[in-house]
């Protein structure tokens, strides 16, 4: 059963420009039944078919002929969905026929109805070489013969409301650039062409420190409120990405063929932002995008987001206190770290202050590999961790998903200083402890005591 994996966010300040995040969006799919659904709905099928083909085409009164006369508000929102669509360069879409009872559907009517579980696959033209994914529960109707798409909001009582998309929220305004395509809201153009010029020269930063092999193009969605992004990561609770100036949505440890990476923007943060702290908060989400298909379960936060803001703050020149404002306090009254951070900590419900220290803690950590291996070997230990965890046996090597879900994150298990990872998997930590000892001659434990004296020493 393939599950995507959640990187944590940053929280940011203004004043000290720690403002950055990263995302990896949990997004369950159920695994295949016996029976197909679509064998034994045909139909169904044919018509999700034919609603794609229209938005490919653009052509609302084809999709149109696909949603329930009857339901007469569903109906008009969408045609505003496909009219909102017009903007958004499409190149390929399709839907497919996941499940049929995937929630409880209301009482009343005559009519067969199924509650559907709908995975809607699209392709961006010039950006996206494999499909971004995402859940839809629509309720299906017969009728003459002929299935109807009826609701998308019949799930939601028990919990099944899917991800919402950027074009079901209004208007589309698209804004291109050199290596990034911007899609927002149409409430502030300039916010869509500063993230645009950002991203431009976010991407080659980014390929300069890593010299691996990606894309090198960047999707971001900026929709016009708090809100508005919650909708976007699947979320009810605007208040859980309160502070998160954006997240970076894809599946960690795939092939390159994985489902593509999204940035998504909180509007309100970001404008809270200095000029640095914008800079760094998108080569930060850059830099995940960049290591996404080498981020596997056996990369620790500390090191997947450590290495973001190392790659975000490695041409900026500023003392260490100034970039980890809340570690430095932390020396200063004598409360020096005793173990690395672990998954639990970066939680975006884990407070600010935790989670500042965490991604502190996180880019020391990167910050003295670079020093002291060097840069290529910092590279080395982060493929090498990568790595492990893809050819692990499945099972073998997977973070607990209550530390890696979009969601609250669960207490983690008190750590050992020795190993400072805090990791539930022995598999994972050994994965780890492998990867230190081949790439720096250096097992956890060993590490993790030179990191602490590092952090004292740049921060005292």
């Amino acid at each position: 059963m393939p599950e995507q994996r959640a990187r944590r966010a940053r929280p940011w300040s203004a004043a000290t420009a720690a403002g950055c995040a990263a995302v990896l969006v949990a997004q369950l799919v159920g695994c295949a039944p016996s029976t197909r659904p679509t064998d034994e709905y045909p139909g169904a099928q044919q018509m999700l078919d034919a609603r794609a083909a229209a938005v490919r085409r653009h052509d609302a009164a084809a999709f149109l002929a696909t949603v329930d006369p009857r339901a007469a508000a569903f109906r008009g929102r969408q045609r505003q969905v496909i009219g909102n669509l017009a903007a958004v360069p499409v190149a390929d879409w399709h839907y497919d026929l996941v499940s049929t009872g995937a929630f409880t559907l209301p009482e009343g009517g005559t009519d067969r109805r199924l509650a559907a579980q709908v995975r809607l696959s699209y392709r961006l033209r010039g950006f996206d070489t494999a499909p971004v994914t995402s859940l839809q529960y629509l309720t299906l109707t017969e009728r003459s013969g002929r299935w109807l798409v009826s609701s998308d909001t019949d799930g939601a009582a028990d919990g099944r409301s899917g991800t919402g998309q950027l074009w079901e929220q209004g208007p589309v305004r698209v804004v291109r650039g050199r290596y990034s395509l911007v899609l927002g809201g149409t409430g502030n153009p300039a916010r869509l062409r500063d993230l645009a010029d950002r991203v431009d020269a976010a991407v080659p930063a980014v390929s300069a420190a890593w010299k691996g092999k990606w894309a090198g193009k960047v999707v971001v969605e900026a929709p016009d409120s708090l809100a508005r992004m919650a909708q976007l990561m699947g979320g009810d609770d605007p208040t859980a990405y309160t502070g998160i100036a954006a997240v970076t949505t894809g599946e960690a440890g795939a092939s390159p063929a994985a489902p593509a990476d999204r940035v998504i923007v909180n509007p309100d943060a970001y404008e809270e932002l200095n000029d640095l702290g914008r800079t760094v908060v998108l080569t930060h989400e850059t830099t995940h995008v960049a290591t996404r298909t080498l981020t596997s379960p056996a990369t620790p936060l500390w090191l997947s987001e450590g290495f973001a803001d190392w790659v975000a703050y490695r041409g900026v020149h500023r003392r260490p206190a100034a970039t980890a404002p809340e570690l430095s306090r932390a020396v200063a009254a004598g409360r020096p770290p005793r173990r690395l951070p672990t998954d639990g900590d970066f939680g975006f419900r884990a407070g600010a202050e935790r989670l500042a220290t965490a991604y502190e803690g996180g880019w020391l950590a990167c910050r003295m590999i670079a020093e002291k291996w060097g840069e290529a070997r910092l590279i080395a230990f982060y493929r090498d961790t990568g790595r492990r965890g893809i050819h692990t046996a499945a099972g073998a090597v997977k973070a607990p998903m209550e530390a890696r879900t979009a969601g609250p994150a669960a207490p983690a298990a008190s750590p050992s200083p020795a190993v400072g990872g805090g990791d539930r998997q022995p598999a994972r930590t050994a994965a780890v402890d492998r990867a230190l000892r081949d790439q720096l001659g250096v097992g956890l434990a060993e590490f993790t005591a030179m990191w602490r004296a590092y952090v004292q020493r740049q921060l005292k």
